[in-house]
């Protein structure tokens, strides 16, 4: 039998994450690090080979600019993209900008958080449906990070359609970097950037008390961040800050409704959320690969990646690595410990994360103190799961507490 035949290719995978999970354990078992060649990418599956590729940017490098043409548009999205640097670059643009994502920092924000989850739920009142979605799982953190950034009500529904663009392409293998990748990135970047481009000239002309207002004032080592910088930053912010949480949020419900006793007793004690949430995000991985380029021929398991190769670094299959959790198919929200890796690991491990699990945890205490139950309605819309694990859609039948 052929390794085709065997389906060890990411392109013989289908769209869910039933077959994607099948797939990961396989792969763990029979080949733990393994080249596909149509994809001309190296796959890896383990948990410590996983975590090693995330924690050595020297030799795994988050820069993919040899892959990609020249284009301006792409080029100054990347120029501040803390996700495509490697030191020293990464460090200067992570030190400016780490202070406004601080726990503390960012547990201030819960009063506003709360409120504006609360206005989207109130616009649903008494509604017996609601889709999650599209009325609470994207505005909710759209919303949050744009009045973070400054920026004004009425422009925010782009931000969703930019991110959905960028970040949920019509082929989830499309995210490997190439030629065609970057025509279709380019058209939209050319949009954003400009937007964001003029909202930065204006709070250099007339600073506020905005994210933005700072990143344009912040300074180290005598450096601070020029405009196409900027740019970078707050285009990563809100893709990266949208998409992701938005799953997670959508991974939480459908985990409760896999798991009533889980729902149940949640609404019994809400303190156990924050393990909850931790349990869904190495449950159902948001974001199911994470990609490095190799810098120099090395050695992965039994095998020797060359140099200037692509490796997909299988966020999703170490979650389940049976030699890391035990039980690895079990929900369990008091694992403890929980070493996931859905967040990352290293140095770029994700700027973000303190204010993704508020906002989810402020907006599962508000549905489960609203509705005595609910559940999940026909027409739900998934990602592909080689990419992205999580709802596009998901309509929920609701009872009121």
């Amino acid at each position: 039998m052929t390794a085709t035949e065997q389906g060890t290719r990411l392109a013989d995978q289908s769209a869910d994450a039933a077959t994607m999970l099948a797939w990961f354990r396989r792969m763990r078992e029979s080949e733990p690090v393994s080249h596909d060649e149509e994809a001309g990418v190296w796959h890896v599956f383990r948990h410590a080979d996983v975590e090693r590729v995330l924690a050595d940017p020297g030799t795994f490098s988050s820069d993919f600019s040899s892959f990609m043409p020249a284009q301006e548009d792409v080029d100054r999205f990347i120029k501040g993209n803390l996700l495509r640097k490697d030191p020293p670059q990464h460090r200067k643009l992570r030190t400016l900008v780490s202070k406004a994502f601080t726990p503390a920092v960012v547990a201030r924000l819960a009063p506003r958080i709360e409120v504006i989850a609360d206005q989207l739920l109130d616009a649903k009142a008494g509604a017996d449906q609601l889709e999650l979605v599209a009325d609470l799982a994207s505005p909710l953190p759209v919303t949050v990070i744009a009045e973070l950034l400054g920026i004004p009500a009425e422009d925010r529904p782009m931000f969703g359609r930019w991110a959905d663009s960028l970040v949920a392409p019509e082929s989830q293998t499309s995210f490997i970097p190439n030629e065609d990748r970057t025509k279709a990135m380019a058209v939209v970047m050319r949009e954003m950037n400009a937007y964001c481009l003029e909202h930065i000239r204006r709070r250099r002309a007339a600073p506020g008390q905005d994210l933005v207002s700072k990143l344009v004032a912040a300074e180290v080592d005598g450096q601070r961040l020029d405009d196409d910088e900027i740019v970078g930053f707050v285009g990563l912010l809100l893709l990266a800050g949208h998409i992701t949480t938005t799953a997670l949020l959508t991974n939480v419900v459908l985990c409760l409704e896999e798991f009533p006793d889980v729902a149940a007793a949640l609404r019994a004690d809400p303190s156990a959320l924050p393990g909850a949430i931790e349990e869904v995000l190495r449950f159902r991985t948001p974001l199911a690969p994470s990609m490095r380029r190799t810098t120099r021929e090395v050695q992965v398991g039994e095998h020797t990646v060359p140099a200037g190769r692509i490796v997909l670094a299988w966020l999703a299959s170490a979650n389940r690595d049976e030699r890391q959790f035990t039980a690895p198919d079990t929900f369990d929200i008091r694992r403890a410990p929980n070493p996931h890796l859905s967040l990352g690991h290293g140095i770029h491990f994700c700027l973000g994360a303190p204010l993704a699990r508020l906002e989810v945890r402020i907006a599962v205490e508000k549905m489960l103190g609203r509705w005595s139950g609910m559940a999940v309605a026909d027409g739900v819309e998934y990602h592909d799961a080689r990419g992205i694990v999580g709802a596009k859609k998901l309509p929920l039948h609701l009872r009121w507490a």
